[in-house]
């Protein structure tokens, strides 16, 4: 296991940008501190080792408008409904930056922040830890928090992520990383083929802007049951063209447990997820239009899909929905660990 530093861009602020990729036997991550980025993931295949993630070769990229490739996201991960919650009697007002609703933390959410970055190795793994401050009343969320993501490779074939907040007065949290992966490799066609499973008996139905409507609803017999692994494509149309929705994991929220596994018939790639979240978002890239990527390639709609582990979708908002408010005297900190085999 080792890790190297290296220059990965300026900003226009003329702050100078680094790019970490930590190295293991069959593995190497390259992780940036801006937005705490994962950027790439090389994996060896039957073929031979290829990149998975979708994103760019430079930073300039990421400083500009772009669908979350790789990002962390946060103070809340995915949507909150009408850009508004209540909390202790009071009325919080977030920016509306998806259609009528929140999303991933507003107009600059953590995607968007440069974070403080260290690289270390322990117990036989190398991980790079980013923390970020979000000053009370930033993006109009309460509280002073301060964020924690520890990225790494905590075995030769396994990527870990652990996630850490806290914040001093009571405050919705939801952090998560945005990876879309194709495990033929980034720029290699769509993933409609490959095979997935979800470790899911209930998924949680949305409204026209994708807000949840509150109901669990089991996912036996309808195209949203991925209890048995079968091609992202097959059901795609009868979900309303693309996936866009979070599953109930099962299990116990807490505990560290089989969240996903899905396979690339052509590589041979297969990736196993689990985590220690409530629910994950399963999004096959519907709204991705031919966006320039690395190396020429373009990736058009369902060219990645994204594995979001995270607490439930407008949670501030859902009181039937796992308690996602933190604060003084309740850390938030939850992991998630992907496996890579072929």
């Amino acid at each position: 296991m080792d890790f190297e530093r290296k220059r990965f861009g300026t900003l226009s602020t003329g702050e100078e940008v680094d790019l970490y990729i930590l190295k293991s036997a069959d593995l190497s991550l390259g992780i940036t501190p801006y937005g705490a980025t994962l950027v790439s993931l090389v994996v060896p295949g039957r073929s031979g080792r290829d990149d998975v993630l979708l994103g760019f070769s430079t930073l300039g990229p990421y400083t500009r408008k772009h669908p979350f490739f790789g990002s962390t996201v946060g103070r809340f991960a995915n949507r909150i409904a009408g850009g508004r919650f209540g909390l202790g009697g009071k009325d919080y007002v977030l920016a509306r930056n998806n259609g009528p609703n929140s999303l991933h933390g507003g107009l600059r959410g953590f995607d968007k922040h440069v974070w403080k970055a260290e690289a270390y190795r322990e117990d036989g793994g190398v991980f790079v830890r980013l923390s970020h401050t979000s000053l009370d009343g930033d993006e109009g969320y309460p509280g002073t928090l301060r964020a924690a993501v520890t990225y790494g490779l905590s075995g030769d074939n396994e990527v870990s992520a652990l996630y850490e907040a806290e914040v001093d007065a009571p405050c919705p949290v939801n952090l998560t990383n945005h990876a879309y992966f194709n495990l033929a490799g980034e720029g290699r066609g769509t993933i409609l083929d490959h095979e997935a499973a979800l470790f899911a008996s209930a998924y949680l139905p949305v409204d026209g802007t994708l807000i949840p409507t509150g109901e669990l609803a089991p996912v036996a017999g309808g195209p949203f049951d991925f209890r048995t692994p079968k091609p992202i494509g097959r059901d795609l149309e009868a979900a309303g063209g693309g996936y866009d929705h979070c599953f109930v994991v099962d299990g116990v929220p807490g505990n560290l447990r089989p969240c996903a596994r899905v396979g690339d018939p052509g590589s041979g790639r297969t990736l196993e997820v689990s985590t220690t979240q409530p629910g994950v978002q399963f999004y096959t890239g519907n709204f991705l239009d031919g966006i320039p990527g690395k190396r020429g390639a373009l990736y058009g709609k369902h060219a990645g899909f994204c594995l979001e582990t995270q607490g439930f979708p407008d949670a501030p908002n859902q009181t039937t929905f796992p308690d996602c408010v933190f604060g003084p005297v309740r850390p938030y900190r939850e992991r998630t660990v992907f496996t890579f085999g072929y």
